[in-house]
């Protein structure tokens, strides 16, 4: 009876999924990062599992351009010292996988279509040891190959590592999810942390560890800054999924930048675009691989009477004049979708000549004419702009949310904001509102386009536009009746122009969200960036109680566990003891023995700091007993933490308000102050473990006032850069540079600006000392700094020229011709040309 109820509950948690499905996977920092910082991940840790007859490592794998080749795992007998490895080349034509017997030969050698696995994004891998027919098999995305080994033992005890480990440390960029190892029996990792070293398996069991993890679970909730470029002209900017590209042009340049490999290419016309860019609308067929820039309208003091469609063959690079034909008003933030089948193009709403549109008019690629979409019927939709459109195949149907206007159009008239959702049917013309919701949080607008994947739910962007600096947040929307919430975390926007937009676009492939956001500084030149979501996203409560979720699911599991295993062994024992003259046999294909040992060791970094903050490089914090507390910090109050330091330097400190909707944008004012009184009252704790820093709050401000009794390197690099002889503090300037970028580990989109004003700041002044220990003979400094410039700017010929010269000075003529190598390769990936400057002694 013990037994059989210990099996229900063992039967009724296998059945019950512990977490939400979502992305996840364990990303690996490869051979960009130095030996320390690359990661390994030891699957079993110091526990043993044993299969007999057979057994497989099955894996979820995804390939990163930043390191092409090196060893994706090695799996070791326990009970021999024979090892199997799994070696990747991604940098040719075609990816090649070697599965090799190390230190002998390769056994079999996997080439499959780069493509196919780049535009796959995940695909999976599986290496099959037949122990019974000696022999190995090998799948990579349905293609199997095979080898003989004639040495397989019939019990196998792997010792399953990937990425680096012992002596190997030639590791690419990599991810890996959905690992399973086992035969009939097997043992599941979905590595769905989000944090710490640990892992668990599928049971919430912690098993085995990691060092130098990037949790991917965390890409469902923290967008991902992928790229950033600049137009001193007026310019556009799309995303193409079948593609995996982004286009921002200009009227005499195409930059594409490629989400799958990180690569850009520049391409300059020959000829200028036929017609004037104004506000850089466009969009792309991809069919006919060509991209079609707009304007509907141009103001009589342009003095301007050409075309005003032009299109953009992609293969060639040569533009074509579509059309000439304008539209009676401008439409600033219309919403817009493109019918690649149809070859139409249709666009609604949007503002100009002080009046709301509230028409539908479409541009047909055939006969290059715009057209009013008319015999329209049923609820009336509203002249508005800011709002989001899109198309759905299945219901043959335009769908219009949200945006801001008003009945009569006029704008004069004054303005409201709309949270509606209106239903356009193109089978019968039938306009039909489905539903409008009540909107009790700061006014807001949606983006142009939105992503709808069924005809429950729609996915868009939404920001408060009336803020200067604003942020805008993903929303999911029930199509039924409005019902919403808020996933992911704020992605930045300055929103002082009427010509500043954004997009969000989805890649089924991929798995990703992409928004595009493009800031303009003057209404002519303006910044694009780039970023990604993994799908589906997640919100903020989700990703915070997923940690507790499963610390909780790992107790029940195991005294589950325990129970069973107990119930089990007695009946056995009962059913049958072995004579004292007979050998015990294991009839179990699987044995599991917990030898695990934990040491827990402060080791202070050699030239870290009693009583420091180090920003540069890892985020670090140890107390005035030079202890390492940088653990009291969860990602959180690191955040808290950075903004109130930012805008202590910058602004002498940071509203309460402003704090809260910056860190809590999703929550009402009630659960955003009592979030905010916890994250001070947390942060106040670990600084009160530091002498001279002080946290205060003064007239409605957060600010963080110092002493020099604190060693703050982001502070002291300011006092240097800000003195009259910086030469003087050089080798001070060298050891904070030496650490690493500046707040290189903080990805949160928040944190852009601060960053870029810290780098802007750094580059002259590195430029100038780095001349300056050239002319004074001080050779590592120079290699030093010119290092540190490369992370800032990997294509900085300045930093090129003198490294290499400090190199050929020292007579270190092979790492000169290395480093220039090394610089060509880098520069031809990003900008799709050859380096122009040959290498010189």
């Amino acid at each position: 009876m013990f037994l059989k109820y210990a099996l229900r509950l063992l039967i009724f948690f296998a059945l019950t999924p512990f977490f939400a499905a979502a992305q996840g996977g364990l990303k690996f920092h490869g051979s960009e990062e130095p030996i320390n910082q690359r990661t390994s991940y030891d699957v079993f840790g110091g526990q043993t599992a044993r299969f007999h007859e057979s057994f497989d490592v099955d894996f979820n794998l995804a390939l990163y351009p930043t390191t092409e080749f090196g060893y994706i795992l090695r799996i070791k007998n326990k009970d021999s010292n024979r090892i199997y490895n799994l070696f990747y080349d991604g940098q040719a034509n075609n990816v090649v996988f070697r599965l090799n017997e190390e230190g002998t030969h390769s056994l079999i050698v996997a080439e499959v279509d780069k493509t196919e696995l780049l535009n796959t994004g995940w695909f999976n891998v599986r290496i099959t040891f037949d122990l019974t027919r000696d022999s190995i098999r090998l799948n990579v995305n349905n293609h199997e190959f095979r080898a003989r080994n004639d040495e397989l033992p019939d019990t196998y005890s792997p010792v399953v590592v990937f990425g680096r480990s012992d002596h190997v440390i030639d590791v690419p960029s990599f991810a890996i999810k959905d690992l399973s190892i086992g035969n009939s029996n097997r043992f599941h990792f979905e590595l769905k942390e989000i944090e710490g070293e640990a892992v668990h398996d599928a049971d919430g069991r912690e098993f085995g560890t990691v060092t130098n993890p990037e949790w991917l679970m965390n890409d469902a909730y923290h967008w991902r800054h992928k790229a950033s470029f600049k137009s001193q002209s007026v310019a556009g900017a799309n995303y193409v999924a079948e593609k995996k590209e982004v286009y921002y042009f200009n009227k005499d340049t195409l930059i594409t930048f490629n989400v799958r490999s990180g690569q850009s290419r520049i391409e300059t016309f020959e000829q200028e675009a036929p017609m004037r860019l104004v506000l850089g609308t466009n969009f792309v067929d991809a069919r006919s691989n060509k991209l079609y820039a707009y304007e509907v309208y141009y103001a009589e003091d342009l003095n301007y009477d050409g075309p005003s469609v032009a299109s953009l063959d992609l293969n060639t690079y040569t533009w074509n004049v579509e059309s000439s034909e304008r539209l009676p008003m401008q439409l600033h933030h219309h919403g817009s979708y493109f019918d690649p089948i149809a070859s139409q193009y249709t666009i609604f709403g949007g503002f100009g000549n002080m009046r709301y549109n509230k028409n539908f008019f479409r541009f047909d690629l055939n006969s290059k004419a715009w057209s009013t979409l008319e015999g329209l019927s049923g609820d009336v939709l509203n002249p508005r702009y800011f709002s989001s459109v899109g198309y759905l195949k299945k219901t043959n149907s335009i769908y219009v949310f949200g945006g801001m206007g008003n009945e009569s159009g006029e704008q004069i008239v004054g303005r409201k904001y709309y949270y509606d959702l209106h239903k356009v049917d193109l089978n019968t013309n039938q306009v039909s509102k489905l539903w409008e919701i009540e909107w009790k949080q700061d006014n807001m607008v949606p983006v142009r386009g939105m992503v709808i994947l069924d005809d429950s739910t729609f996915y868009t962007l939404c920001y408060p536009e009336h803020f200067s600096q604003s942020y805008l947040r993903l929303y999911r929307f029930s199509m039924k009746d409005g019902q919403y919430e808020i996933l992911g975390d704020s992605i930045p926007i300055r929103s002082d122009k009427i010509t500043t937009n954004a997009n969000l676009y989805f890649d089924q492939e991929l798995g990703n969200l992409y928004a595009l956001v493009q800031e303009f500084e003057d209404d002519i030149s303006s910044d694009l960036k780039v970023y990604s979501l993994a799908f589906p996203p997640i919100t903020a409560s989700e990703l915070s109680s997923y940690a507790k979720e499963k610390d909780d699911l790992s107790t029940v599991v195991i005294l589950i566990a325990i129970v069973f295993t107990s119930a089990l062994a007695f009946l056995l024992y009962r059913k049958r003891k072995p004579k004292e003259d007979e050998p015990a046999v294991n009839e179990s294909p699987i044995t599991i023995t917990v030898t695990r040992e934990k040491h827990f060791k402060e080791k202070p970094e050699s030239s870290a700091r009693a009583n420091s903050i180090y920003l540069f490089g890892d985020f670090v914090v140890r107390d005035r007993k030079n202890h390492d507390i940088t653990y009291m910090l969860s990602a959180q109050l690191k955040q808290a933490f950075c903004l109130i330091l930012q805008y202590s330097t910058t602004e002498g400190g940071i509203a309460s308000q402003r704090f809260s909707s910056i860190m809590w944008p999703d929550k009402s004012a009630d659960k955003a102050k009592n979030s905010r009184g916890v994250t001070i009252n947390h942060l106040r704790k670990v600084l009160s473990e530091l002498d001279g820093v002080e946290l205060i709050y003064e007239k409605g401000s957060f600010k963080l006032e110092y002493t020099d009794a604190l060693y703050c390197d982001y502070i002291h690099c300011l006092k240097i850069i800000s003195d009259s002889e910086i030469s003087k503090h050089r080798n001070d300037l060298v050891e904070i540079l030496n650490r690493g970028r500046f707040l290189q580990l903080f990805d949160h989109p928040l944190f852009d600006s601060f960053k870029e004003e810290m780098e802007k700041k750094l580059e002259p002044v590195i430029v100038v000392e780095m001349e300056k220990s050239f002319e004074e003979d001080q050779l590592q400094t120079v290699i030093a700094l010119a290092e540190a410039l490369f992370r800032i700017d990997p294509l900085n010929d300045t930093a090129l020229i003198y490294e290499v010269q400090a190199l050929q000075k020292m007579r270190m003529h092979d790492e000169a011709k290395l480093k220039y190598q090394s610089f060509v390769i880098e520069y031809k990936k990003v900008m799709g040309t050859d380096y122009p400057h040959p290498y010189r002694v």
